[in-house]
């Protein structure tokens, strides 16, 4: 396809996107009365209601379709793809760096934007200290995992062989042997973790010390005058008041932390132990061509992002109601 024609594709998606929402505004604007404002409300919603319905709910309802057919889509073989994942030793292995991945990552982030915020709160760098960590966040997943991957950069040790990657680096500086860091498992998985770590903490931060400044003063000072110190402070006070904050940050990680793709795809590739849930339904699907076994594992991760959803709608909803 040439630019011409790609430019020229481009201009008919926009024409024609101005075109619905000319007929759409046109269309509203023909009701009056007192069912006006229903009717209106009917016309808005219909086009993003069949757009869900085009771009969620049909190839949604088909993946779980195609979850119960063989690798080439042929033939029906039931629960057999999801057995596959919860039997064989390489489904196994991913089951258990995706628990690995969402138990650490969230908690560990969570914990360091908590303790920053908390470090750093009416500091007089405070704006500097928090452009400092918060700077991970406006890096893409790939250019992270790209710079994470030279920190792990290995060489063998030999003469006349300078290592580039900067954790080898220090550890022969301090009289150590380089190693490969993400080659011995289970051991990389977590030095993959770090690399969302690092991305996701300033995230964490910048929610955390809004809410922290949201804090009443009064209640902070009756706590100071009732003697109580910095640790009972953070357990008594801080803790308790930021409570629907904590639970955004860790949901929102943790959800994140599910669909992990872009760090283990760049920097392992999956290999060595390294592929979780995400990673491995697109080797399936594309690299592997088991149509079924791919969209069993789209459907697990589904599955699993819906509780913590829900979960997060709950909170939503009871800080809302006090």
């Amino acid at each position: 396809m040439t630019t011409s024609q790609k430019f020229t594709q481009m201009g008919a998606a926009v024409l024609l996107f101005l075109a619905v929402v000319g007929v759409i505004l046109f269309v509203a604007t023909r009701f009056s009365g007192r069912k006006a404002d229903r009717a209106v409300a009917t016309v808005f919603l219909l086009p993003t209601v069949v757009m869900v319905a085009l771009g969620l709910v049909y190839p949604g309802a088909k993946t779980i379709y195609q979850s119960f057919f063989d690798a080439a889509g042929s033939s029906f073989v039931g629960f057999d793809n999801y057995a596959t994942i919860f039997t064989s030793s390489d489904q196994v292995t991913v089951l258990r760096n995706t628990v690995l991945w969402v138990v650490v990552t969230p908690f560990v982030a969570t914990a360091i934007g908590l303790v920053y915020a908390i470090l750093i709160d009416r500091a007089r760098l405070e704006s500097f200290a928090k452009a400092l960590i918060f700077l991970p966040m406006s890096i893409s997943f790939v250019g992270a995992s790209i710079i994470w991957k030279f920190v792990y950069e290995y060489r063998p040790n030999e003469q006349d062989i300078q290592q580039i990657g900067l954790l080898n680096q220090v550890l022969v500086w301090l009289g150590g042997s380089p190693q490969q860091w993400l080659v011995n498992p289970p051991w990389n998985t977590f030095f993959l973790i770090v690399v969302m770590i690092w991305i996701q903490a300033g995230f964490a931060m910048t929610v955390l010390s809004a809410a922290i400044k949201a804090i009443p003063e009064d209640i902070v000072e009756a706590a100071r005058l009732d003697g109580v110190g910095a640790l009972g402070m953070f357990r008594f006070v801080t803790v308790p008041s930021i409570r629907p904050a904590l639970v955004v940050v860790l949901t929102t990680i943790g959800i994140g932390t599910l669909k992990v793709f872009d760090i283990v795809r760049t920097m392992t590739g999956g290999q060595f132990d390294t592929s979780v849930v995400a990673n491995e339904f697109y080797s399936q699907s594309f690299r592997s061509a088991n149509q079924g076994l791919g969209a069993a594992l789209a459907v697990l991760l589904f599955v699993l992002v819906i509780p913590i959803v829900a979960y997060n709608i709950r909170q939503l909803r009871s800080t809302e109601a006090r």
